[in-house]
């Protein structure tokens, strides 16, 4: 299914390339220093995901875009650090030596095992409802290894509406044919298009797969340079598509 041109698209804030002042503030929930951004009366609410390389100022733009880029229809967001401020060291990738490698692997396996983050979602929206009961829906979004969270999020008994998943890390065709709510996912050039093609076959619900193959793993995230007009033309086109799918399936 492939995603259109739309208004959101059109209307997304001019990006920042370097210097971005964010507008959202840091917060405690569930023991995690959380970025949390958008007007505090909205119904609806997006939980982000960041990449292994924590809190970024590209990151925290792309929930602020989230949050305010289409002034009819905002989002309260949420991005928690579920690595409890120990992320992973940026120099690490692209793991192009074998020291660099045994440190990503040593990572996925430790602060980065997926389970270890599941776990912990429901206790961070169940915090957040108790502050916000004007929350009435809540979508997921993530970022390379927060893809991944966000495909394992989004099965049987899932509390989101939507969920997308941005040049995510793992890509499974085992866990799409669990998927139970409508997903976007904006693969990039580096993720393999077998892999991302034989996990849409497995899809079930309403869908998009956009692909940004002019662009790195990790450039909606951590990784995006904005000084480079190609980047920050496609980061802006991304977010853009992000706001449409939840406008139409939240």
């Amino acid at each position: 299914m492939t995603s259109t041109q739309s208004k959101a698209c059109c209307t997304v804030p001019p990006v920042v390339s370097d210097g971005y002042k964010a507008k959202g503030e840091y917060t405690q929930i569930a023991n995690m220093r959380t970025y949390t951004t958008g007007p505090k009366d909205a119904k609806q609410a997006l939980l982000v995901i960041y990449d292994i390389f924590g809190f970024f100022p590209q990151t925290e733009q792309g929930c602020d875009i989230l949050a305010h880029g289409d002034s009819e229809k905002q989002y309260q967001v949420f991005m928690p650090d579920f690595f409890d401020g120990q992320p992973a060291d940026i120099s690490w990738y692209p793991p192009d030596s074998e020291e660099k490698g045994q440190k990503l692997g040593q990572f996925f396996k430790s602060k980065a095992a997926p389970p270890q983050t599941l776990e912990r979602i429901p206790q961070v929206i169940g915090e957040i409802q108790k502050k916000h009961s004007e929350i009435k829906e809540w979508g997921i979004v993530g970022f390379c290894w927060g893809g991944k969270i966000v495909n394992l999020a989004s099965q049987q008994g899932t509390q989101f509406k939507a969920a997308a998943a941005c040049h995510p890390a793992m890509v499974d065709a085992n866990d799409a044919s669990g998927i139970t709510i409508p997903i976007a996912m904006l693969p990039s050039k580096d993720e393999p298009k077998d892999d991302v093609e034989k996990w849409e076959k497995n899809l079930k619900v309403p869908h998009i797969v956009e692909w940004f193959d002019q662009q790195v793993h990790g450039f909606m995230a951590a990784r995006g340079d904005l000084k480079n007009e190609s980047v920050k033309k496609d980061y802006e086109k991304a977010y853009g598509l992000l706001l449409n799918f939840f406008h139409e399936h939240m």
